[in-house]
């Protein structure tokens, strides 16, 4: 689980879940089918956050940017590619915003303006981010893969789910939060409910869950 030099590291994760459990459709469909209170609630879990972490995939399906509004500090803006395969013209590269820092397991010699490249495995990266850039809480916005990568090899301390009743996406292959169903996790993770807020005219309910042991 979480190494002893990252125990001080508080890893969140923010996801919206269909009814039938999925995190988008075997389409990958991008952000915006839950409600604009959830949008809300997804810009406020970002303060507090040293970095936002997200996978490619959903970087550019949500065209995101990473920022949080309104506020002077910036988290650093952490993304996870396999190869590092962006044209230069995504949204994150081209608003202002904390620094971008791009986790790549393959090398391939990649370079980019104000943006910094790291090689290695998940928890390198983690370390990096925490004992060279001060990272004291890392925020992750998915994909599944990534969560998944997250869960088995350090453990996500907190997670912050909407549960919108409201869509059902069905296909075997969708996404769940813990990746592509089908595939065992590496171990069981145990978690307690520590809110629960259900919007009944919305269909949505909003919950958030801490890792046992985690205080």
């Amino acid at each position: 689980m979480k190494p002893k030099a990252l125990q001080q590291m508080t890893i969140s994760a923010n996801f919206a879940i269909s009814a039938d459990g999925k995190i988008s459709s075997i389409h990958h469909r991008p952000s915006g089918w839950t409600s604009r209170l959830d949008y809300q609630r997804l810009l406020e879990l970002r303060h507090g956050a040293d970095a936002i972490f997200v996978g490619r995939r959903t970087l550019l399906a949500d065209q995101m940017s990473l920022t949080v509004p309104g506020v002077a500090k910036q988290p650093l803006r952490c993304i996870a590619s396999e190869r590092g395969e962006f044209t230069g013209n995504e949204k994150v590269f081209h608003t202002p915003g904390g620094d971008i820092h791009l986790w790549c397991r393959q090398d391939q010699g990649i370079a980019r303006d104000k943006t910094t490249v790291h090689h290695g495995t998940l928890t390198d990266f983690l370390l990096a981010m925490h004992q060279q850039h001060g990272v004291q809480h890392l925020h992750c916005e998915g994909g599944g893969q990534l969560m998944r990568m997250l869960i088995d090899e350090v453990g996500v301390d907190l997670v912050h789910l909407t549960w919108a009743a409201h869509t059902l996406f069905g296909g075997k292959t969708a996404a769940t939060i813990s990746g592509v169903p089908g595939v065992p996790m590496i171990s069981s993770q145990h978690y307690e409910l520590i809110h629960f807020q259900p919007l009944t005219e919305l269909n949505e309910v909003f919950l958030t869950y801490r890792r046992k042991g985690h205080q």
